[in-house]
């Protein structure tokens, strides 16, 4: 056996509130409390000084997609363009550095453009002549795309509007066709980039949401192929009818679970939600992909088969087309056989209490996305725009969910919101809306402990620090903590230790994200700085 001693930091444990050292043997840790009994009870271990630092569980992000995800960090993130012409300026730029068969971009979010538009086919052409482009809009449910790139995904994309952003079965197609013209070498490149990155961000764990509309089968596979310390927990979202179909499917993409972006709806940037009633700034009520059959059929599919699912459900109208459907199969199959697998939606933006109360009796997961809120909710936000002030203060409602029974897990999305998990855990403590916040302990939770449950990890150890819970923990910097302010006004935690509620960093908007000096996941470390 092999014992490391961490000693003379603080540890974020609710077993030990106090505690500043802990022993890990063989991946597992064995001790929580304070040094000098530490050292007593470990003698010939080797010790690690902390000086001072902040131990807490590793995170775990429940919403990812690994590629899109490295090629925003290594490629063409149009995240800083503040117009249209700051974005085809960029693009300009880096057509001439770049010349690989695809530009692929990313994040462009035309809701804070003086234009108050998206790129066309004519200005892409114009900015990149001859070039494959595609470039995503923010929620990565519409794209501008060149006529090259156009051209090549086929008559589904020639059916659509030739000069605007495409949506919804157009921009799925274009979507695969760019993937597909991405070389091997750099979809890895990309993959190891992202990967490297959640593990510099205290992430042990990532769930992949892959599916035919998404990424496809062979970016799936190469992703899981992958040798990385970072754990990949995969999602396959494709919708079935029989359990037999089930197994099969999950068998033949290698994922965990039939869900993550199984799509119900789309977007409200991209005006693709599905809501029961209109738009405020756009004719219609968005678009759905599957109705309450189709979804209950999956449901019950998986339920009978022994596999977790899920959907990407964000509108009211997909929400209600859910709830209706998980009560047919409740009926059918009986509320503990649909809680035993712990099926989840994805971002669920819009429910009621008593849809809440329904999920939560159901044991169905939430993996929610906090920072949607911090970019796009308050009084004039994109929210309110598309959907106007009323509606909009209602989305996200954490803090009914949480209260109604629902099991929060939080995710980025990412590339969508980086993969950078103090941020979401920032956004749940910090909701635009009064009173739908989370504690600050309750977000933490849902990043980690709530993040493996959402996983299928059921054991109560996993995303805690007690002896018995698997080694997987972050060591952060608690110097960066402390922001520009004088002394007596400096509040380095956001808890008060005399609550005998462990500590964590301070989470208000303006305080710097953590530092993270290691990340360690069962034992082997995944990152150091």
């Amino acid at each position: 056996m092999s014992t490391h001693l961490l000693v003379g930091g603080r540890i974020y444990s609710p077993s030990a509130p106090d505690a500043t050292a802990m022993a890990v043997t063989d991946g597992t840790v064995v001790w929580i409390g304070e040094d000098r009994p530490a050292r007593a009870l470990h003698p010939d271990a080797e010790v690690v000084e902390l000086n001072g630092e902040f131990v807490t569980p590793a995170f775990v992000d429940t919403h990812v997609h690994t590629t899109a995800t490295g090629l925003a960090l290594i490629g063409l993130d149009l995240s800083g363009a503040r117009s249209l012409d700051e974005c085809l300026r960029a693009l300009a730029a880096y057509a001439a550095e770049d010349g690989g068969t695809l530009i692929w971009g990313q994040n462009w979010d035309e809701s804070t453009w003086p234009e108050g538009r998206g790129p066309t086919t004519a200005e892409l052409d114009a900015a990149a002549p001859g070039r494959a482009v595609y470039l995503s809009r923010i929620d990565a449910h519409s794209a501008a795309c060149s006529t090259v790139l156009r051209r090549a995904a086929g008559d589904v994309v020639a059916a659509a509007d030739p000069q605007r952003p495409l949506i919804a079965e157009a921009h799925h197609a274009v979507r695969t066709r760019a993937l597909e013209l991405l070389s091997p070498a750099g979809r890895h490149r990309a993959r190891v980039a992202a990967l490297d990155h959640a593990a510099a961000h205290g992430v042990a764990a990532v769930h992949e949401c892959a599916g035919p509309d998404i990424s496809g089968r062979v970016d799936l596979a190469e992703l899981l192929a992958l040798e990385h310390g970072v754990e990949v927990r995969a999602y396959w979202g494709e919708a079935v009818s029989t359990p037999d179909e089930a197994t099969a499917l999950l068998a033949a993409t290698g994922a965990h679970a039939l869900g993550g972006d199984l799509f119900v709806d789309g977007s409200i940037g991209s005006h693709t939600a599905w809501l029961h009633d209109h738009y405020a700034d756009h004719s219609g009520c968005g678009r759905s992909y599957l109705d309450v059959d189709a979804i209950a059929a999956h449901v019950s599919a998986c339920t009978r088969a022994g596999i977790q699912a899920g959907f990407h459900v964000i509108g009211d109208a997909a929400t209600s087309a859910v709830v209706e459907a998980f009560g047919r199969v409740v009926a059918e199959l009986g509320g503990p056989a649909v809680a035993s697998r712990g099926h989840r939606l994805e971002h669920i933006e819009m429910v009621s209490s008593e849809q809440a109360d329904a999920l939560a009796a159901w044991g169905v997961i939430a993996s929610v996305q906090p920072v949607f809120d911090t970019y796009w909710g308050g009084e004039e936000g994109l929210y309110a725009t598309r959907l106007g002030a009323e509606r909009a203060r209602a989305l996200n409602p954490l803090a009914m969910m949480a209260s109604a029974g629902v099991s929060l897990a939080i995710g980025s999305d990412a590339p969508v919101t980086p993969l950078e998990p103090w941020r979401g855990v920032r956004g749940a403590v910090n909701h635009r809306t009064p009173g739908s916040a989370v504690s600050p302990r309750a977000a933490f939770s849902a990043a980690t402990r709530g993040a493996w449950r959402a996983g299928g990890v059921r054991d109560g150890l996993a995303g805690t620090l007690v002896p018995g819970a698997p080694a997987s923990y972050a060591v952060w910097d608690a110097a960066e903590l402390v922001v520009s302010a004088p002394r007596d006004s400096v509040q380095r935690w956001s808890t008060d230790p005399r609550s005998r509620v462990p500590a964590l960093p301070r989470l208000d908007p303006e305080a710097p994200d953590p530092v993270c000096l290691e990340t360690v996941h069962r034992g082997t470390t995944v990152y150091r700085a």
